[in-house]
């Protein structure tokens, strides 16, 4: 069973749609070390993730972070260790448009 250490996912969404931020692929688990979220604007923000078990739809039941407060021109990091199966997906969002960025970290194992 192959380890691949690597980005998971890179995202600066537009506006305040969700958006998802990584999908494991067919075959392949995950586990995800960190994520950071990035304040690129001089103004106060926050964020949301998701982790979405198969795809299910976002919901209160499935979010690891609400609503998580991020200053101006600030960095958040989370050491996770989520573990993910195939076809599960982690999703974000922001609370202004263009402002946070999202980077996911871990490691892909395939069958």
């Amino acid at each position: 069973m192959p380890i691949n250490y690597k980005v998971l996912g890179q995202a600066n969404p537009a506006g305040t749609s969700e958006a998802d931020l990584y999908t494991v692929p067919a075959d392949t688990q995950a586990v995800v070390s960190t994520l950071t979220l990035s304040n690129v604007s001089g103004s106060g923000t926050s964020a949301r993730v998701w982790v979405r078990v198969g795809g299910a739809s976002t919901a209160n039941s499935n979010a690891i972070m609400y609503d998580v407060p991020l200053a101006a021109n600030s960095i958040a990091a989370f050491t996770l260790g989520l573990t993910l199966a195939a076809t599960d997906i982690v999703t974000v969002r922001q609370s202004s448009g263009g402002n946070v960025t999202f980077q996911l970290f871990g490691s892909e194992i395939t069958a």
